[in-house]
Parts: C-alpha cells; structure tokens; sequence
C-alpha cells in the first residue's frame, strides 16, 4: 500500500466513522436510548447515549470486510491475511459485546476479567502473544506458563485503562488517537502490513467518531468503544511486536500507552493505600483531579492530550534509537513525579509521610524510650517543680512547648505550693518553656487523668506551636504509661500539699493561742 493508499483508507474509516456516529446518535436519542449521570463521579450534566462503542465497531468492522473482500481496492498488496486478521478481529468481538452488556446490564469485576482474560487466551492461541523476551538474554523463547499469563497481564492492563479513562469528553478517544499512530509509526519501520492496516483503519474510525465525542459530547464510547479500542491496541501491539526487537516491542508500547496505564496504575494503588476496593470506580482519577482544581472538561482534557501527544512523541524516539531509552524513562519519571505532586493525592501525601517516619525510626525509638524513662521518673514525684522539670527535659527535644493542668484541686492552693505552674483565666495551670509560643497554640493533646484507683484528677493537655515537623513518636504512649505515671505523681503531690497545707494551719493556730494567751497574761 502507497502513501496515497494509506490516506485514503484513513479518511475513508474516518468518514464512515463519522457518518454512523451521527446516525446512530440520532436514532439512539430518538428511541430515549440516553443515560442521565447517575453516579457522582458522571460529569455530564445531560441524558447521553452510550452506545457510540457500535458505531465504532460497525465502521472498523466495514473497513475490514472490504480490505478482506475486495484487498486491491483499500489493502495492502498481498491482502489481509484470513486467518491472522479473524485472530484478532475474533477475540475483540467478544470484548466489544461483553462491554455493550455491561452499558445495559452491568456486571461485577471479576466476571468482566474472567471474560476478558478468555479473549486474551484466543488472542494467544492465533499467535499473537508474549512469546519471546530478551531482555536478558538473546533469543529466549518463554514457555507458555509464563508467556500466556503475560500475554493476559497486558491484555487486561492495557482494556482496562482506556475504560477507566474514559471520564471526560473525547478523552479515551484522544488518547487512544495518539497511541494508535504510534503503533501505525512502529508498523511501518518494521513491515508489518495486518498491523499497518488495521490501525491506520482504527486511528480513522476514531477520529471519525471523536467529531460528536468531544466536549460537549452528543454520544458517549461506554464500555462497549472503550473497551474495545483498548483491547485492538494491547492486540495490535502485540502483533506488532512479533517481529520486533525487544526495544520496541516492550518498551514503545508501554510508553505510547502512558497515560491509560499512569492512570490506571495510581487507581489501583491508591486504592489500596487508602484501604479501598479496588474495582469500584472513584472520583479520583486524573481528569478528576484537574476538575477539582479548577479546570474546565475542556481544559482539562487539552491537558491531558499534551501528556498523552508528549508520552507518543517519547516513545516514537525509541524506534531508531532504543539507546535512549534510560534517557526516556528519567524524563517520563520526572514528569510523572511532578504531575503527581501538582494533583495531591491525600493517599501519596501519607505514603511519603510514612517513609520520612520510616527512615526516622530509630529516633522514634529513642525518643519513645524517653518517654518511657520520664514515666519511670514521675512514679517516685511528689512536688510540682520536680514534674515540670521531668515534663520540659522529656518532651520539649520532642517538638512540645507546654502543658496545662485543669484540676479542681488545684484552686485555692497558695501559688508557692504550685510554682512553677500559672493560672490562666479560664482556672487552668499552664507551664511553657517555650518564650516564643503562641498563647492559644494550634495544636492540643488532651488526655483525661485517672488514678490506678479510679480516682478522676482532671485533664493534662500538651501543646505544639510549631505543626509543621511531624512528631516522632508513638502517640500511644501518652495514653498508657505515661498518663498513668503523671496520674498518681499528681494525685501523689496535691495530697503532700494538702497535708502540709493543715499542718501549717495548725501550727499557725497554735501560735496564734500562744500569743493570745501571753496578750492576756499580760
């Protein structure tokens, strides 16, 4: 096939693309086959038909029936081969009417996999599968224990991401736009006339249909077009890649399908640092994330078609020169690292947080130990300048820069038997050794204190002006040990002052009769 044949099997698929999308747009919206948004991760606003997935369909599958009836018109020289293009075009019919039951009836995950999984096997069995791999060794011929479940491994990475992508006008779509002219790029420098057919034939259908997909959207892909443009590109690369170099059979379509994958990937790990279910959908993905910061549907998805262009562009690099490919993933590296941070996924946030407390763990452990020693001190305390001396050498290092002591007991006491604490306004006794701390700190740890007895002796409340260092320690302590120990040395104390507080009353009472007495003698 000439330049010229490959323009005109492009705009012939996007025409015909175009045609049936409007028509089917039209005669779904006529017979109220739309769904209002349902779920609040649905951005539109507006009942939509799903049904765009037949249209696609119907268009790629026209195209290759004229390639297959009539190969001197729209095919290469010596035809589709039969038996390769039911190979692929087989399997994917499976997926396209797996995916238009689920926009009717939807079904769980596990079943979607199951049956997704099963076309994979079919696609490996008519001999488009991982079935070598060099990376280690040249010319290794992987057995089918383990080509087969790699072979299964991409297929259901690579349909699954354009589905969960697909959240956004024109956004599967687009995407699935960029890395199809990557693969159509990979089959034309290494000749491989089924692939360079199939996807120049693919790219036009989807250009075809994206004129009434993009925002604002009169007909959505649903499952049935996002899984089946995902399931072509993980089948067409994969027949691409036979008889590839290893370069360009692994690396270029990871990288031509960044973006689906990057999305994917931070879906199922998010996920699961968070503690939820993995297959069920969330209002959290990238297109998501760029609303929640203010973007517009279209701007957003501009955005992404730069980094989906960018990733096409990268891995288009590697074809005449794989030596770059370390110089390829530092800079998708890069990129990926500061995209992450600009979206502030709380989940990312908490990791990083645990491993900066992990690489601190040993003076976690230090500082818990002093913890546990000023424990061991205050059970042998009976006076307040001995507390607050423990309390300052223990937790100020730690990040504190105070405490407060709300107990009635306390009230009424002369201000000698509670130096150093000071009362505050509202009847508490506070003690910082921090000048510059603010007087209504931003941070509190509030812990009631009972005795071994059950006897209530207030509340003892720690305080942090400066919020930013996070604390490195086991919060857990306080509530043990250390709230125990500070307990009875307080218990301890007010009753040491008590006691002493009426022996001097009596004394004072016995001087007071002394005096009067030598007054009346007098």
């Amino acid at each position: 096939m000439t330049s010229i044949g490959y323009l005109i099997w492009f705009l012939v698929s996007a025409v015909l693309s175009l045609l049936l999308t409007r028509w089917m747009r039209n005669f779904a919206t006529a017979r109220g086959w739309v769904r209002a948004p349902r779920l609040d991760r649905h951005v539109h606003t507006t009942p939509v038909t799903r049904l765009g997935g037949v249209a696609i369909y119907l268009s790629f599958m026209i195209m290759v029936g004229v390639a297959l009836a009539a190969p001197k018109w729209l095919a290469p020289p010596s035809g589709l081969p039969l038996m390769e293009t039911l190979s692929i075009v087989g399997p994917a019919l499976i997926i396209f009417l797996l995916g238009l039951y689920d926009d009717h009836h939807p079904i769980g995950p596990y079943w979607k996999f199951g049956v997704q999984a099963g076309a994979a096997v079919l696609l490996y069995l008519g001999g488009f599968g991982i079935h070598q791999l060099d990376l280690f060794s040249v010319g290794h011929i992987l057995r089918t224990a383990v080509g087969l479940p790699l072979t299964v491994l991409w297929v259901l990475l690579i349909t699954n991401a354009f589905n969960l992508i697909d959240g956004l006008d024109g956004l599967a779509a687009g995407s699935a736009l960029f890395s199809t002219i990557v693969v159509f790029a990979v089959s034309l420098v290494i000749p491989n006339p089924i692939v360079t057919c199939l996807t120049i034939g693919l790219a036009g259908v989807i250009l075809g249909f994206l004129r009434f997909n993009f925002y604002p959207a009169s007909i959505f892909l649903g499952d049935s077009g996002s899984l089946f443009i995902g399931f072509m590109l993980s089948a067409l690369a994969l027949a691409g890649s036979q008889k590839a170099p290893t370069m360009v059979a692994v690396a270029i379509p990871v990288v031509s399908f960044g973006l689906p994958i990057l999305d994917a990937v931070l879906a199922v790990v998010r996920r699961f640092i968070g503690g939820k279910p993995l297959f069920i959908g969330d209002k959290d993905h990238i297109h998501h994330k760029l609303l929640k910061r203010g973007l517009s549907q279209r701007g957003a998805v501009v955005i992404l078609y730069l980094a989906a262009a960018g990733f096409a562009l990268l891995s288009l690099f590697l074809i005449h020169n794989a030596g770059m490919i370390g110089l390829v993933l530092l800079v998708i590296g890069i990129g990926i690292w500061l995209g992450v941070q600009q979206l502030q996924y709380v989940e990312f946030s908490e990791l990083q947080d645990l491993v900066r407390r992990t690489k601190k763990r040993r003076q976690v452990f230090a500082n818990n130990v002093e913890i546990r020693r000023a424990a061991d001190s205050l059970n042998s305390c009976s006076e307040f300048p001995t507390i607050c001396r423990i309390l300052e050498s223990t937790l100020k290092p730690l990040g504190f820069d105070g405490f407060q002591l709300e107990n009635t007991s306390i009230y009424g006491i002369s201000e000698r038997f509670v130096s150093p604490l000071q009362q505050t306004a509202d009847d508490g006794f506070r003690y910082f050794w921090c000048e510059t701390a603010s007087p209504d700190p931003p941070w509190e740890l509030r812990l009631e204190l009972i005795t071994s007895s059950g006897y209530r002796m207030g509340h003892f409340s720690l305080f942090r002006t400066w919020i930013k260092n996070p604390l490195l320690l086991d919060v857990d302590l306080f509530s043990c040990e250390f709230r125990s120990a500070l307990s009875e040395a307080l218990h301890r104390t007010l009753n040491r002052i008590q006691v002493s507080a009426r022996r001097e009353a009596r004394e004072l009472s016995v001087s007071s009769a002394t005096i009067s007495s030598a007054l009346s003698a007098d």
